[in-house]
């Protein structure tokens, strides 16, 4: 329920900050160039920052829950 009532929070945050800052602003990437408002190169940064977040999450998870050899109980 915390992390819930965390996640809530920092979307709020994020989406005010984003409101706030929806003037236009040229961005550049490798060899893209465009232009976009803050706010949404805030809110891409955002997606990729938890979709990383995320895939870092799984794999700790998925290499946590794997027993080792030597962790299984001898019969």
């Amino acid at each position: 329920m915390n992390t819930l009532i965390l996640a809530v929070i920092i979307i709020s945050l994020v989406t005010i900050f984003s409101i706030q800052n929806a003037t236009p602003m040229a961005i550049t990437f490798l060899f893209w160039k465009f232009q976009a408002s803050v706010a949404i190169a805030i809110f891409l940064s955002t997606l990729c920052g938890v979709v990383t977040g995320a895939i870092v999450m799984y794999v700790i998870m998925k290499k946590g829950s794997g027993t080792k050899k030597e962790d299984r109980p001898k019969a």
